[in-house]
Parts: C-alpha cells; structure tokens; sequence
C-alpha cells in the first residue's frame, strides 16, 4: 500500500499590478554576436519580438534574496538558503528546496516574466523609428584607473524610466497534513512584505549606481479555493 504524503492543493492567491521603472533598468541578457564598437552588456529580450521584458526569476530572485537577508537565512558562505529542517521556514517553504529530506511540497510563489504593457511598447516603438535604438537607451560608463588616471569605458544597455511591465504572482496553498492550508495562509504576508523591499531596494544590475529603482503598484489581489465542485473564487466579505 502506498503511504500518501499529506499534502493537498486547497487555493490559489493571485496578484497581478503594474512595474514601472522609475530610473533605466538593466537585465542582462547575451549578446548574439561580437561587433566592433558594439554594446558591453546588452539586456535580455524576447526572442521573437526583440522587445524587452522582465524575467520571472529576476524578480523572484530578488524577492528571496531580500528575504534572506531579512531573516539573516543564508550559509556562511554567503550561498543561497537551501533547507534548515523547518518545515514553517518562509525561505524554503514560499521560494522552494532542492533538499529530498524536504516535506514541504513545491515552491509555493509562481512569478511570471513581466511583459510590456501597450503603452509602452508603442512608446518603445516610436522611440526606436525616432532614434534608430532597439527599444532601449544606452549609457555609458567609465572605469578610472587609480594610478593612471586613464577612463575605460563601457556601455550598457538600459529600458528608459518610465517604461511599465505587467505582472502576475501566484501563489499556492496547500494543505500539509490536515493543516487547512493555515501555515501557507500565514505566510503569504512574506510576499507582500518582498514586494515592497524591492520597491524599497533595487530590481536588475547595477543598482548601487541608480539603476534600477521600481515603482510597484498591485491593481488586482484575489482568493481561490479549490472545492470538489472546482474552483471558486473567495469575496471579501
């Protein structure tokens, strides 16, 4: 007989709002080919469209790393949290564990890559008839050498302040062992506590150097369960 795990899918929270970058946003991508007088560091792009967008795990990423260093759950080293044996761990539990001695189920957190909103994608697009850039702003930068003074310049790759994303979270709920879902529940203020370090630190690379900084705004928040007649949305009462 097979010993079941104890652990049932019981809802879904799902949030969706708006990034807005508030100063140039890089995230790098890779570039396809090596040009002279080419760009340093381009950024990631979709590969049919060539439009920007931001990746799920960018923003997923910097959400854990912002909880880690939160809660101070990170190796020694300086290694990402990968299983304290806590079964309440926010870290382990809303982000995920590669550990087999794990319990717990899968990441709870869902992140999807953020795409354009209509707006800015045609505002991308005049800006590219206009100026001949694919989509972005590109900015560069020196490196000083302290000895000999001499500039090494670099450029990169930036989407323009102003430019939105669309985005969505979804967050899953289980029931672990006849729990009603109650710890999941409990930790889903985790997310929300992420979604406003970000705001408060920085999203992408570079942005100790004012890259970076984003505007989040949640336009959408809801609730479902899962019952056996399917799945039913939860009203505020």
């Amino acid at each position: 007989m097979i010993k079941e795990a104890g652990l049932k899918l019981s809802g879904y929270k799902v949030i969706e709002g708006i990034i807005t970058c508030e100063t140039g946003l890089h995230i790098g991508g890779t570039a396809d080919k090596i040009e002279i007088g080419g760009i340093d560091n381009p950024i990631i792009r979709h590969p049919i469209t060539n439009l920007p967008y931001i990746p799920g795990s960018s923003i997923k990423g910097k959400m854990r790393s912002l909880i880690e260093w939160k809660l101070g759950n990170f190796a020694e080293n300086g290694d990402v949290h990968e299983w304290c044996s806590n079964n309440g761990c926010p870290v382990c539990r809303i982000f995920g564990t590669s550990a087999d001695e794990a319990k717990i189920g899968p990441s709870r957190l869902i992140v999807r890559d953020a795409h354009l909103t209509e707006t800015s994608e045609r505002l991308l697009k005049k800006m590219q008839e206009d100026t001949g850039l694919a989509f972005v702003e590109n900015k560069t930068e020196n490196s000083i050498n302290r000895l000999t003074a001499k500039a090494n310049p670099r450029t990169q790759e930036r989407v323009p302040a102003g430019t939105e994303f669309k985005f969505e979270m979804v967050y899953r709920i289980f029931d672990l062992k006849d729990n009603g879902g109650k710890t999941d529940d409990a930790l889903y203020s985790t997310v929300e506590e992420g979604i406003k370090l970000i705001r408060m630190d920085a999203l992408g690379g570079s942005g100790s150097r004012g890259y970076g900084k984003v505007k989040i705004e949640i336009s959408s928040n809801h609730t479902y369960k899962i019952t056996e007649n399917g799945i039913e949305e939860v009203k505020d009462v």
